[in-house]
């Protein structure tokens, strides 16, 4: 399967970036073709410019800046996103990603006004998170990043199985707890093909 890994974290020594290593490299020995889009590493800017804002709509022009990822994500059969929660969100750079790439005539048409589907090739999203907090705290602050996972992605993916594979509380998470989420990613990650 051919599958993109959008990864955002700026540290190399995080967990999150052992997260991504796990993922791209089970990805791999599985078999599949990995794209693994560091964000960061590509020094992607996440802004979207007044220009771009205003050519929103202009489908096909609206992809020029930002166009090899349009393309990338277009190639993929599974899109695999690796980030930390931060503040209850995600990282800028994600969401740049997101708001930049996401666009009219990508991941939705409009059609008589209204929002239709349009990453019907992708088979499979991942979200591989963590939290600072506990899950409890995330649930009272309607966690948004689950939320937009398994509700918006859904929405532009609609044939898509979507996970969100998360470490709550990772604050307090000791060795015993990230190796066992590390193992659990692993195995998650051995399921797609």
């Amino acid at each position: 399967m051919r599958v993109l890994v959008v990864y955002a974290h700026p540290v190399e020594t995080s967990f999150c970036a052992a997260l991504h290593r796990c993922v791209v490299s089970t990805l791999a020995d599985g078999g599949n073709a990995v794209d693994d889009c560091d964000l960061y590493a590509e020094g992607f800017d996440p802004v979207l410019s007044r220009a771009e804002r205003i050519g929103y709509h202009d489908v096909p022009g609206n992809r020029a800046a930002v166009a090899a990822h349009v393309e990338r994500l277009i190639a993929a059969e599974a899109l695999v996103l690796v980030f930390p929660v931060w503040n209850f969100g995600f990282p800028a750079i994600l969401k740049g990603w997101f708001d930049r790439v996401f666009l009219p005539g990508v991941s939705f048409v409009m059609r008589d006004g209204k929002v239709v589907p349009n990453l019907f090739h992708l088979k499979r999203i991942v979200a591989v998170t963590t939290y600072g907090g506990s899950r409890l705290r995330a649930i009272l602050a309607g966690d948004p990043p689950r939320r937009i996972v398994m509700r918006v992605l859904r929405a532009t993916a609609p044939r898509a199985r979507i996970r969100h594979h998360a470490l709550y509380d990772m604050s307090r998470a000791d060795q015993a707890r990230r190796s066992a989420f590390l193992e659990r990613t692993r195995m998650l990650m051995e399921t797609i093909r």
